[in-house]
């Protein structure tokens, strides 16, 4: 008979539960965009379903904090595909930068 013996690998201290859940005070809006991401699933489902073209900034905005602040891989884990989250990701990101550019634009004289 043989017998094999390991030593799990410690765990650092950044990779606690609470670090990982996001739970810390550092980025408490993850949990709140998380949450108001799936109040506007609706909107994401029409946005693919009939071509609706159109996201509301709350829902872009919660879509930027999980995927690019909290938990890159959520949209995912949600049910879309990785192409499906880059489509949403690109709409949003393009969204918010003619949103940046319309408030920086001087009125017409």
């Amino acid at each position: 008979m043989t017998y094999c013996v390991t030593n799990a690998r410690p765990l650092h201290p950044s990779s606690s539960l609470v670090a990982r859940l996001k739970l810390d005070d550092e980025l408490p809006n993850c949990w709140n965009s998380l949450i108001r991401l799936q109040s506007c699933t609706g909107e994401i489902i029409l946005f693919f379903l009939n071509g609706k073209t159109y996201l509301g900034h709350g829902c872009c905005q919660s879509m930027h904090t999980v995927s690019q602040q909290s938990w890159p891989n959520m949209i995912d884990t949600l049910g879309f595909t990785t192409e499906e989250g880059d489509i949403l990701e690109g709409y949003c990101d393009h969204e918010t930068a003619d949103d940046d550019h319309h408030h920086t634009q001087s009125p017409p004289s």
